[in-house]
């Protein structure tokens, strides 16, 4: 339990000095329904890294798998107070709070009470804001807040979302990861219209990179095409040490400083740090309700303010680029302009490039709304 000397009743400390800096409170879900994308990597890895550059940091863990309370070094024996406490309003965010080794992260941690309560909250009246009512007093007192949520849309994560104003998304740069990502927003979409309108996306980060295959880097470009500037610049590659981390119950940038995963989690954290609130900041979209029809158009965007600069951001739905304009290997031929019949968007390997014939790959976001292709 974190001693009332600990937190200071003023103003929060400030990542770093300067004009670009975002303010204190920002309260930010880390969340994805598929599960093994790495949103406890992340948000104990960023929080780390966070805190390196001089910011308090409290990571609310609300898995009941309390991977992320253990990857802190916190003990399943020495959780005294837990998130299941906290939401269940036995006893103050406050006094569930706990320093970790790191200086400036602090925890709530969870255990496997909160598995059950999902049950005990469907009676509980307003029950999506639970989360939200009872973090309320100690979220002034940190500059970032991240919730790390469980690999599902149950109540728990209902709750994260309803209390955070912002949210971000890890995926996998893999198949699997990328087919999910469409409902996942389209299940964003239903939280914002009825439970909490302020949600928008701070941004998508690309986890498990492995640049010795090809899909990974099909992956990255694909995400990119469709989502332009809310994909951040830093992406996080597969390395055994971050894997190792938690064993010892250490962040990366704790337990091998000098790691590529330690390197890319300090870049992605300065990312974060300076990137505006999605409320108020321009180059963040809010989630439109509108799902418009035909190919590619899996995801339609309003722009957060004016002075939004880029083409694919600016209220048009967003739409494949040319696999010519890629950062990442060509999937296929460009099709030739005005060759009449509307090409298919998937398309298939060029055979000059790759003699081995292999099958067409299914890229969800070029599906029809009718569902072919």
């Amino acid at each position: 339990m974190i001693e009332p000397d600990d937190v200071d009743d003023g103003e929060p400390l400030s990542a770093t000095q300067g004009d670009d800096q975002p303010p204190a409170g920002r309260v930010v879900a880390v969340a994805n329904q598929k599960g093994g994308v790495g949103k406890t990597t992340t948000a104990v890895n960023l929080g780390a890294a966070l805190a390196e550059r001089g910011s308090r940091i409290l990571v609310v863990d609300l898995d009941p798998q309390g991977n992320a309370s253990t990857g802190m070094g916190l003990e399943p024996d020495a959780r005294m107070n837990s998130t299941y406490d906290v939401l269940m309003q036995m006893v103050p965010a406050a006094d569930a709070v706990v320093a970790t080794a790191v200086e400036g992260l602090f925890a709530i941690p969870a255990t496997v009470d909160l598995a059950g309560a999902d049950v005990e909250l469907v009676d509980q009246p307003e029950r999506e804001g639970q989360l939200g009512r009872a973090i309320a007093d100690v979220v002034g007192q940190f500059d970032f807040v991240l919730i790390d949520c469980p690999p599902s849309l149950g109540l728990l994560t209902v709750n994260a979302l309803a209390a955070a104003p912002e949210i971000l998304v890890p995926i996998q740069c893999e198949y699997y990861a990328l087919e999910g990502l469409g409902h996942l927003l389209k299940n964003l979409r239903l939280v914002q219209q009825n439970i909490n309108p302020q949600l928008r996306l701070n941004g998508i980060v690309m986890t498990m990179f492995d640049s010795r295959t090809r899909l990974a880097d099909q992956v990255v470009a694909e995400v990119r095409a469709h989502f332009g500037p809310a994909v951040y610049e830093s992406i996080i590659p597969r390395t055994v040490r971050l894997s190792e981390a938690p064993g010892f119950g250490q962040p990366i940038t704790r337990y091998d400083s000098g790691s590529k995963g330690a390197l890319a989690y300090r870049h992605l954290a300065e990312e974060f740090a300076k990137r505006p609130i999605a409320d108020h900041g321009s180059g963040l979209g809010r989630l439109s309700s509108e799902q418009p029809s035909g190919p590619a158009r899996a995801v339609s965007w309003e722009t957060a303010g004016p002075s939004a600069q880029d083409d694919r951001w600016e209220g048009s739905p967003v739409m494949a680029v040319p696999a010519s304009e890629r950062s990442g290997p060509r999937l296929g031929p460009t099709p030739e302009p005005g060759a009449g019949s509307e090409p298919s968007l998937i398309q298939r390997p060029d055979p000059a490039e790759d003699p081995a014939p292999r099958p067409r790959r299914w890229w969800p976001f070029r599906r029809t709304r009718g569902g072919g292709s």
